[in-house]
Formats: C-alpha cells, structure tokens, sequence
C-alpha cells in the first residue's frame, strides 16, 4: 500500500508572538515557480527582516523544485545577516537550511547520513529559536521537518502525541491549524503498527476537523483514511460504501484518483469479482504518474 499523505507534526509553545510578514498569500505549493516571482516581486520593497524572511522562502521554492544546491547558494548569501535578525528570520533561515538536507523532496540517494546529521542540527536550531519566541507555527514546522530525519511508526507516534499536546496549549491560530494533520498523523503511526483501532480514532476526528473547512480535496483524503483503516479492521462493506462515493465526488470534480482506484481493486478483489477489480486497476494504470 502507498501512503497518500505526508508526515506533519507540532511541538510546544503557548504564548503569542507577531509573525513579521504573512506568506500565505504568496504561496502556491503546487507552483513553486509562480511562488517565486511572488516572493522576489515583494522582495524590492522590503527591508529588514522582511526581507530576510522572503529570501529564505525563495530558497524554499528552489528546494521544491530539487534544486538543493541553488536554495543552499540563496540562504548563503543572507547568512552573515542572520545572526543579529530577530527569531522569526533565523527560525525560517535555520528551517529552510534544513529542508536542504532532508525534506519530502529529496531523493533516496540523498538521504545520506551525513544530510541527515545537517538536517537534524539545523531542526533543532530552528526549534529551540521558535520555542524561545513563542512562534508555535515555527516550532511546529520544525518537528514536522525533523519526521524526515526520525521517520519510524513509533518515532512518529510519539512525535504525533506531543504535537498535540502542543495544539491543546497554544492559543496561536498557527499552531491550531495543524490539528487535523497532526491527528492524521498520530492515525498513520497507529495504522503502521497494527493499531487500527486507534488509527480509526485519529482518522475520524481529524475528518471533522477537515469538514469544517473549505478544502474539497483535503475533506476526501479524509474520509479515505477512514474507509482504508475500516478495510485494514475487515469492516469491508462500510470502507466499499465510502470509496464508491469518493469515486463519484472525484468524478464531479474531474479529479479521478488512483489511490480511490487502488482500494476499490482491493476490495473488489477481495470480494471475489474480479470484473471489477480488473476494471479499476485499468482505471488506475491509466492515470498519468
């Protein structure tokens, strides 16, 4: 089976603090390219640790792209400065750093020991900073990232559990809107060791969070680690229902999704029709990768 969603944790930090610019609206994940030229645009009126903080994302949108290299030369260039900046600009420095050495993108041949050791170093630093500053979002992203460096199930979990702790003691909305990945991420730990009652819990409470966003796209993930966790406790019939809905909804959104196809192939199979089952592998083989 192939995990459909990446690992995102959280760790502690309960009081206040004022980001110094907000990039959400700058960022388009998916584009990291057009996020650039958002960034680099803001950047020729900025100063101080604005601008810091921009040149530190530009270097994220190079990382996205596997361009390692590039994004380690940007964050060279504004290093001498990051010293005297305040603690959101070194945490996003350290931050990004570290995604230069271990992130999602990184290929296997990169996930040296070495890269890991960097990564680990500049984590940490990025934590302690957020930590000391109260910026839970920022210390949160940093445990997401160090998952990349300790990435077994229980290593996970734990890592899942004090991530929720956090969210319970935050006040910050930063830090409160990672509940549902977190939860997500506490029922993948569960789901990879045989837990799946547990992992069941997790999935559900992190779908009710889901609904009650706008996220058509993140809604369906959910409700499809619930259908794959029913099937995983033999409830074969609840977890059909589910992913035959999944598929129609991805049909209204012209989104059609190999991972609804996969597990309907499954469960079809494991029905006995194999009509069915041949007919969404077809379904999925023909999906481009």
């Amino acid at each position: 089976m192939r995990f459909r969603t990446p690992v995102i944790i959280a760790f502690l930090a309960t009081a206040t603090t004022a980001m110094a610019i907000d990039l959400k609206p700058f960022w388009d994940f998916d584009k990291p390219e057009v996020s650039e030229e958002r960034f680099r645009a803001a950047l020729k009126t900025a100063t101080g640790d604005d601008a810091l903080v921009l040149q530190t994302q530009i270097a994220r949108t190079y990382g996205l792209r596997k361009n390692f290299s590039k994004a380690q030369e940007i964050l060279r260039s504004v290093a001498k400065d990051i010293s005297t900046a305040g603690p959101e600009a070194r945490a996003r420095y350290a931050l990004e750093l570290g995604r230069t050495y271990a992130s999602a993108t990184h290929p296997p041949e990169l996930e040296t020991a070495e890269n890991k050791k960097l990564a680990r170093s500049s984590y940490e630093s990025a934590l302690e900073t957020a930590k000391s500053a109260h910026l839970d979002g920022l210390a949160i992203d940093a445990i997401h990232m160090l998952a990349f460096v300790d990435t077994t199930p229980a290593e996970q979990l734990k890592w899942g559990q004090e991530a929720l702790a956090v969210v319970d003691a935050s006040a910050q909305p930063e830090a409160k809107a990672w509940e549902a990945s977190i939860r997500n991420n506490i029922g993948l730990a569960h789901h990879q060791l045989g837990q799946f009652d547990e992992a069941l819990v997790q999935f559900k409470q992190a779908l009710v969070l889901r609904e009650r966003g706008t996220n058509a796209e993140s809604i369906r993930v959910a409700h499809w680690m619930v259908a794959w966790t029913l099937r995983a406790l033999g409830r074969a019939d609840e977890a059909l229902e589910i992913q035959l809905r999944l598929e129609r909804e991805c049909d209204d959104a012209r989104a059609p999704d190999q991972y609804v196809y996969e597990e309907l192939e499954i469960l079809y199979r494991s029905r006995g029709d194999e009509d069915k089952a041949k007919h969404y592998a077809e379904l999925r083989k023909s999906l481009p990768t």
